[in-house]
């Protein structure tokens, strides 16, 4: 049990010596992404080899004292980062880590004799970028030019092990917020400038100073974890990767606003996430790091999970406390905000997982550290997950201020097969599109805001010429249409109008008044939607119409789609110079739209034609292209 202070410092001290016990450790990659590609197996292979190599013991927990034979570690940790390239697997050998990706089955027998029990690299299994082979994942580009704080922990260490949390210096920001007091310790918070990472970029220690002054002595901490954009992982990353740093954070915020207990409210398709909370909780309690007078303190503490509702809009602060309660999450008016009049109506701290993850290392290093990293007005880094067309998707880390250049060529690798940047969407289906003419563009919370765009959660999904942006706007329109919660007016009538217009555009049927009116409804929106999801809901069409709006000419007035990417808009042709006249296009269109003579080329008819594609995927010579 760790009761005082001076236990909490044996605990760590005892902690950090096991480790040293073993004689390696094979650190196996169990984020969402690398067990869909079957990481698990791996796990389940390396603990069988090296229960069963003679000489070698096999650990799981820290371990302290003396071995018969070579002590082997096998561990899961969270998102090692590279997502695309899992399953991964890093050995760590005292003070040489070698990170291996797209590690099989196959591969775990030579893993354990060449890099485990010998001292040898399996070059093939390394990251390769161009002629040159990473060892180290510190050395990995796309690893080495981060700025980790949040991430700090993720993929170095068990992710299930209250020890290796302690050793890492888990609960010593903890320790030193107590010895500062409730009142510096929203100050320190405060001077750090630390924003809301959910989105809005409010001032954390304000909001935090706001709930410890309300009179009602009842309060509430509530981490926000139901990230619902589509292409975002970050919090649900950090809370398998680091669930001990989110609890710590959130314990930090509890004692300074002198809550008593705290929820934590997790996106149901996150069940990793949800277990490895639970087992987190689970060993605080167990070693009196949660509960009544923690390290011998009057500071009480108890953490709860709630499982989101599925519904996107749950997201939003007063929905999601609505949700916890056990109603129907739909946001409401303000004020009362929710540091006033928040869970159950009490005064409630409200922040997202990451934000409270920045917090332990604040509060460490001091205000002023936190402020040297980042820009003025947004200090701090920010983790964002990169998708779309990218050559390395994944989960990463940057300094605010750091240009979408860095982001996407620089860490991302560019665009996969050398394709031409187009655009990126960045603050999710409520965000904004970004051109080339913004790659050398700061990115922070305020900078974004001049190009209709946010930062958001932090999804960022990249796109290439090849990308409809017509078609984009209407995806994005969909989703949050479809998600509405239906309480006010403007979004969910507008939201739908909005996406009846798109949906024309997009099957050519669209008028150029409905870019007028498409403007009308985005504003309307913006100004009267109840909740902050709703007014930021038009900011893809607005961004989309500002950069792009030759595009959605083209498909009004020429019925084109230059990304041949909307179906109604295409034209299949036949190239007579390639077509044999086989006849097996017209024989397998459903409408028979393809007419000719055998052994000579046959002839689309465009009019009857249903743009299903049968021809071109049946077609042997490659004859059919589509018509741009």
């Amino acid at each position: 049990m760790i009761r005082t202070m001076e236990q909490l410092e044996q605990a760590r001290s005892a902690a950090k010596a096991a480790l040293q016990g073993y004689g390696c450790r094979i650190l196996v990659c169990s984020g969402t992404g690398c067990i869909a590609t079957g990481s698990n197996k791996i796990y389940e292979i390396f603990s069988k080899l090296v229960q069963d190599t003679p000489g070698v013991e096999l650990v799981f927990s820290p371990c302290g004292g003396d071995h018969d034979g070579q002590a082997v570690g096998v561990k899961k940790t969270g998102c090692q980062g590279l997502c695309e390239l899992g399953p991964l697997v890093r050995i760590t050998k005292g003070d040489r880590v070698i990170q291996y990706v797209k590690v099989q089955p196959e591969d775990c027998a030579q893993i354990l004799e060449q890099s485990v029990l010998g001292d040898e690299t399996i070059e093939r299994l390394l990251y390769h970028k161009g002629d040159t082979a990473y060892a180290s994942p510190d050395q990995i580009p796309f690893i080495a030019k981060q700025t980790r704080i949040v991430l700090e922990n993720c993929g170095r260490f068990d992710a299930e092990s209250l020890d290796e949390y302690l050793a890492a210096g888990g609960f010593q920001a903890l320790r030193k917020a107590i010895e500062m007091g409730r009142d510096e310790v929203i100050a320190e918070v405060d001077a750090s400038g630390l924003r809301g990472r959910g989105g809005g970029g409010f001032p954390t220690g304000r909001k935090w100073r706001q709930v410890a002054r309300q009179k009602e002595q009842v309060r509430y901490v509530v981490c926000n974890g139901d990230e619902g954009d589509p292409g975002a992982f970050m919090d649900g990353s950090v809370m398998e990767g680091d669930p001990f740093k989110l609890i710590e954070g959130m314990m930090i915020a509890g004692y300074a606003v002198k809550a008593e207990n705290g929820y934590i409210y997790v996106r149901a398709e996150y069940p990793m996430s949800v277990a490895r909370l639970r087992n987190a909780i689970t060993l605080l309690e167990e070693r009196g790091l949660l509960g009544d007078g923690i390290l011998g303190t009057d500071f009480n503490f108890r953490l709860h999970i709630n499982r989101g509702a599925g519904a996107f809009v749950c997201g939003e602060g007063s929905a999601l406390t609505a949700s916890i309660e056990g109603n129907r999450g739909m946001p409401r008016t303000k004020p009362p905000r929710t540091v006033e009049k928040g869970l159950w109506e009490k005064p409630t701290v409200l922040n997202n997982v990451e934000t409270y993850a920045n917090v332990p290392k604040i509060i460490l290093e001091g205000a002023q550290w936190f402020r040297s990293i980042g820009t003025a007005g947004s200090p701090g880094c920010k983790t964002f997950s990169l998708t779309g067309a990218i050559e390395n998707t994944g989960l990463i880390e940057v300094p605010m201020g750091s240009t979408l250049r860095q982001i996407i060529f620089d860490i991302g690798g560019g665009l996969k097969n050398g394709a031409q940047f187009k655009a990126v969407q960045i603050g999710g289906p409520s965000g904004g599109c970004l051109t080339e003419k913004h790659l050398d563009e700061p990115l922070d919370f305020d900078s974004v805001k001049k190009f209709d765009a946010i930062v958001g959660s932090g999804g960022m999904v990249v796109m290439s010429q090849d990308t409809c942006m017509v078609e984009v706007a209407r995806f994005f329109m969909s989703f949050t249409q479809r998600e509405s919660c239906g309480k006010c007016t403007p979004c969910r009538e507008g939201t739908k109008r909005m996406l009846e217009i798109l949906e024309r555009i997009v099957n050519g049927q669209g008028k150029l008044e409905d870019l007028d009116t498409l403007e009308e409804l985005a504003t309307m929106i913006q100004t009267m939607a109840l909740c902050g999801l709703g007014k930021s809901a038009p900011l893809p069409v607005i961004s989309t119409l500002k950069t792009f709006r030759e595009e959605y000419v083209e498909h009004i007035v020429d019925k084109r789609c230059r990304a041949k990417t909307c179906t109604a808009l295409r034209r299949y042709v036949i190239n007579p110079e390639f077509c044999k006249g086989c006849s097996k296009c017209a024989r397998n269109c459903p409408v028979n739209a393809i007419y000719g003579v055998v052994k000579k080329p046959y002839t689309i008819d465009s009019d009857k034609c249903i743009k299903c594609g049968a021809c071109k995927d049946n077609c042997a010579f490659d004859a059919i292209f589509v018509e741009a």
